[in-house]
């Protein structure tokens, strides 16, 4: 797809959203559109120090949200592609669209040390458990192959075994943005960014429903033996949080992990969100959730206060803010 072209980008400022996301790359420091970075940087990274002589060029990515981190920094020109299944969604109709169309689609299938290696990668951006993993590709396996890598901040381990989570998930999505803005030289354009969701996750804030008004909110991802949900360092308990809810599932110290039926049935969510992605659709997702009988009791349930977020919503991605509007919405009494 082409890029915007100038009458487009000026209408397009209009919303400080579309003038951050949806006119190409051009805001970085030299001025016209490029990285001028070249010069050591020394970022913390999942509580380790990584020293970068100079920007990366070909950057791989994986997952969606992954991937739109660096669209949102106005970092396409930057990738070598992407790597991701082809059930995140509608990609022709998000702020990202023409970086999609200009961007490489490395793989629909897991990553690998061959997909880096093929695409000439000289920086792997991933996550325990969004690419990473010990049966697969890691960090120290791609060191050997010479390709550097850096891990998303809300995927970091915090040294309960494999548990992920080391603060809350919208600072993750802030650290990232304002570490890679420093790595590729694009710090303004990363704090326009921040600042610009900062201000829209504030102004929900101020609409939501507060102390024991908030209603309890449960995330069902998938599962029908035991639920997989979310731990209060993966994305939804803040999404859930800064829209007026009580996420049930937020005195797990994780971020994805599994609970059992019982504990959804004892916390008696009064709503539910489903996380659409995957082979089972969020139709399919609900109609067993409102027939399965173990829930049948269960507020949200019997009220049928059921609501769908797209997975890019509530993984760590630019799509955050926009999540938290929605669900802000829908929670408001």
């Amino acid at each position: 797809m082409r890029a915007l072209r100038p009458a487009a980008c000026a209408a397009a400022a209009l919303a400080l959203t579309a003038s951050l996301t949806g006119c190409g790359a051009r805001v970085a420091g030299d001025g016209d559109g490029k990285t001028a970075r070249n010069t050591a940087v020394t970022l913390e990274n999942c509580g380790k120090k990584l020293t970068f002589d100079k920007a990366p060029e070909r950057v791989v990515t994986n997952d969606v949200g992954i991937t739109e981190i660096m669209f949102a920094l106005g970092l396409e020109d930057r990738m070598a592609g992407y790597v991701m299944p082809d059930d995140k969604g509608d990609l022709d109709h998000v702020p990202w669209k023409g970086a999609y169309k200009k961007t490489r689609w490395l793989s629909k299938q897991a990553i690998t040390k061959e997909t880096a290696v093929d695409a000439r990668a000289d920086l792997v951006f991933a996550g325990w458990g969004y690419g990473f993993g010990e049966n697969g590709i890691t960090p120290a396996s791609l060191k050997k192959l010479g390709i550097d890598a850096y891990v998303l901040t809300e995927s970091c381990r915090n040294g309960q075994g494999s548990a992920r989570g080391v603060m809350p998930p919208l600072d993750a999505l802030y650290t990232d943005l304002t570490r890679l803005g420093k790595l590729f030289g694009v710090e303004d354009r990363a704090r326009k960014l921040i600042a610009d969701f900062k201000g829209r996750v504030a102004d929900v804030r101020k609409k939501a429903p507060q102390g024991d008004a908030r209603p309890s909110v449960f995330l069902y991802d998938s599962g029908q033996d035991k639920p997989f949900t979310a731990g209060r360092y993966a994305a939804p308990d803040d999404i859930i949080a800064k829209a007026g809810g009580r996420s049930i599932t937020h005195d797990l110290a994780d971020s994805w992990t599994t609970v059992g039926w019982e504990t959804v049935v004892e916390r008696d969510p009064e709503v539910i969100v489903i996380n659409d992605y995957g082979d089972t659709s969020a139709e399919q997702k609900k109609q067993f959730l409102l027939h399965y009988k173990p829930l049948a009791n269960v507020s949200a349930i019997k009220h049928r206060r059921i609501i769908t977020l797209d997975y890019a919503d509530l993984v760590e991605s630019p799509r955050n803010p926009s999540a938290i509007e929605r669900l802000g919405t829908y929670l408001r009494p």
